[in-house]
């Protein structure tokens, strides 16, 4: 299996991109969940991560060997937090410039336009997760540093159209919710230097029946030597062991 070559980029101070989120909504010291991460300031973070299971190790060595990678699993095996744990590894070593998080801004069961708030209090529950995750690897502090730089970008998917994303960490967050086109249209942003990881479960999608593409592209791919593919399972789940008992009959 051929296996990626990385090449070490001098790490700088980064313009905000013309595409960013906080750009594109108009408000340059929008925060979406400043609360949350000022509350996080003086809290210690995790600065290294260890695989609880089996899947969660074979996820590990195919991010670091591929520079796309599909991880595909029920909810709680901890695709998120170790792709943006890996996005995080990879900044802080210099290997890539900067690390950019994008996710469908799509509800279960719920509607923006009835949410309350402007735009930026609609986004904020989608953003949520990305927050936490970055977090706990590198503080609240630095995440609002990183964020104000632009070197942390979290963007809805609708806002990568028409990128190259070059010396970068990408990481496409709740996949299952992307339609096909959706996530063809993200995997061709992949430039020089990039890594980028897919997360999802197709069986939690929150589009109409037939519409999510994740399925799809993740048979296709597959037949692909150099794309990474992990299959997380149950045993993989790391939360409540009841999680794992309850979405066995909840299938």
């Amino acid at each position: 299996m051929a296996k990626k070559t990385r090449k070490r980029v001098k790490a700088s101070p980064q313009k905000q991109h013309e595409n960013n989120v906080v750009r594109a909504f108009g408000t340059a010291d929008w925060h979406p969940l400043d609360d949350a991460i000022d509350n996080m300031r003086d809290k210690s973070f995790v600065r290294r991560i260890k695989p609880r299971s089996e899947g969660q190790q074979k996820l590990m060595e195919a991010i670091k060997e591929h520079n796309v990678t599909l991880a595909i699993g029920p909810a709680g095996t901890g695709k998120t937090y170790l792709a943006i744990a890996a996005a995080v590894d990879a900044l802080e070593a210099g290997e890539v410039e900067r690390i950019i998080l994008s996710r469908p801004a799509m509800e279960a069961g719920e509607s923006l336009g009835y949410l309350p708030g402007d735009m930026h209090e609609k986004m904020a529950p989608y953003l949520r997760p990305l927050f936490d995750a970055l977090g706990d690897r590198l503080g609240g502090k630095r995440v609002r540093q990183l964020m104000d730089d632009g070197t942390i970008e979290i963007a809805p998917v609708g806002f990568m159209r028409g990128r190259t994303l070059n010396n970068a960490f990408i990481v496409i967050d709740e996949a299952q919710n992307c339609t096909y086109v959706q996530l063809k249209m993200l995997l061709s942003r992949l430039g020089w230097n990039a890594t980028m990881v897919v997360t999802g479960d197709p069986r939690q999608s929150d589009l109409l029946d037939g519409m999510s593409g994740l399925t799809d592209i993740e048979e296709k791919l597959g037949t692909l030597e150099n794309i990474g593919h992990v299959r997380l399972e149950a045993v993989d789940i790391v939360r409540h062991p009841l999680v794992a008992e309850m979405l066995s009959v909840l299938e």
